[in-house]
């Protein structure tokens, strides 16, 4: 396929609050949006990095960079015609996992939509809804966390995740089984703890969590494989898993029990599938994580989820979650059941609305394939 021009778009878009983690605070949704256009049609990808370092070395900087000087060019000079020949002419480029799955997003938009099929379809996904939970940030206090726990479960969430860090939680975690004894209830550490911590770690073994996410380094697979046997929760790898070959890796040394998938860590859909087709063949579970996305990403992060080794709810919440406004029509919107329906359109079935891009436009640049 020939891909004809390529628009990379900067946008900033607000939160209806503060995003507060264990290490970092964000109050809008900056990313980088792809656009390409080939054959009469129109792909689009997000690139899940921020403005910020905090969760990995690349921001949208680093993304806008990466594509333009590097990933742009080779698109246009392979003519990819399916992700593993894009995967090829991209190999060159070392890292940067999200500027790549960024342009593979829209890629595999393109490829769906010439096969004239939804994404889900075309992985391979079943079913017209998923399911999903909400992941609820660090709060000034506890009394302020219930307060936020109970509205997203009156919105009909029926699975939390709760960020935590030293000092706030397993106060927070107790707090929260107190008041809701069967709620589908989960941790996230964000890498803030250390092997030394093993033993405050157990205490959130006392209530019943479905797991503990990512509590060591975020590029540790050692010392979880030491904390895991300590603990009676399961623990689940993030940030440490960026291949199939790390999540190989973890599950042979028992370094955790459950894995998180995200396209944008680990390079792409392709490379997430991957993961999903290894856990599954060994029937551990896995559950499609969430980075803040506009509705572009989380339109793609539907369709994987739609697999069937996503046996886990995944922190795919509504756009109203997190936005006072969508880019895409039409939003993501909660179903009674705790679950998020699947576009059944062709390609991503969303359509972009271009007058909300525009305005939330930081900047824009095209690019058109040299003649």
């Amino acid at each position: 396929m020939k891909i004809e021009e390529i628009t990379l778009w900067h946008i900033k878009m607000p939160y209806k609050s503060p995003f507060q983690t264990s290490r970092w605070v964000e109050y809008d949704r900056e990313c980088v949006i792809v656009q390409l256009r080939a054959e009469g049609l129109t792909g689009w990808g997000e690139c899940v990095a921020t403005q910020n370092c905090g969760y990995s070395y690349e921001t949208t900087k680093t993304n806008w960079h990466i594509l333009e000087d590097f990933i742009v060019p080779a698109v246009f000079a392979a003519h990819p015609d399916d992700v593993p020949a894009y995967r090829a002419a991209i190999a060159h480029v070392s890292g940067h996992p999200m500027a790549k799955a960024g342009m593979e997003m829209a890629l595999w938009d393109l490829f769906a939509q010439r096969a004239g099929v939804s994404l889900q379809k075309f992985l391979g996904g079943s079913g017209d809804r998923v399911q999903v939970g909400v992941s609820v940030g660090i709060q000034e206090t506890t009394g302020k966390l219930l307060q936020v726990v109970d509205q997203y479960l009156a919105d009909g969430y029926r699975r939390v995740k709760l960020k935590i860090k030293p000092g706030r939680d397993v106060g927070d975690a107790d707090a929260v089984r107190k008041a809701h004894p069967d709620l589908l209830l989960q941790v996230d550490g964000n890498s803030v703890y250390r092997l030394a911590d093993a033993g405050h770690l157990k205490e959130l073994d006392d209530f019943n969590l479905l797991l503990i996410e990512q509590p060591l380094a975020d590029d540790d697979i050692i010392d979880h494989a030491k904390l895991q046997p300590q603990l009676k929760t399961a623990v689940c790898l993030d940030e440490s898993i960026t291949s199939v070959t790390h999540a190989r890796w973890a599950l042979e040394l028992g370094a955790c029990r459950i894995i998180n998938i995200k396209p944008g860590r680990v390079g792409g859909m392709h490379e997430a599938i991957r993961i999903h087709d290894y856990c599954r063949e060994r029937g551990v579970p896995v559950w499609m994580g969430g980075m803040l996305e506009t509705g572009i990403g989380r339109a793609a992060n539907v369709a994987v989820a739609s697999l069937p080794g996503f046996t886990l709810p995944g922190d795919i919440s509504a756009s109203a979650r997190y936005f006072f406004e969508d880019i895409v029509d039409p939003p993501f919107a909660l179903n009674p059941d705790s679950t998020l329906s699947v576009p059944a359109g062709v390609g991503l079935g969303v359509q972009v609305r271009m007058e909300v891009l525009e305005r939330l436009t930081l900047r824009r640049e095209m690019y058109r394939r040299p003649a």
